[in-house]
């Protein structure tokens, strides 16, 4: 039981942050970001397409990585500790 509570655990936090980095990048919340205020370069670089499409392919194979997991464990290939 606490195993599965694990994985089960692993695999949704995984998907959630995954699904925060694919979507908060387009966001107006990115764009509004007062902490970069002080910092007019950073600021630049930060809302540039590149670091946009960056931070939303990190949340891509974040994922892969929770459905993959998922599978693992599902199809019974998972590891047992």
């Amino acid at each position: 039981m606490s195993e599965l509570l694990t994985i089960g655990l692993s695999v949704a936090s995984s998907l959630l942050v995954g699904i925060l980095l694919v979507v908060v990048p387009w966001t107006s919340l990115w764009d509004s970001n007062y902490l970069l205020q002080p910092y007019p370069a950073l600021r630049l670089l930060i809302l540039s397409s590149f670091a946009r499409g960056t931070v939303t392919g990190v949340g891509l194979v974040n994922i892969l990585v929770a459905v993959h997991e998922a599978y693992l464990h599902l199809s019974g290939r998972g590891t047992r500790r």
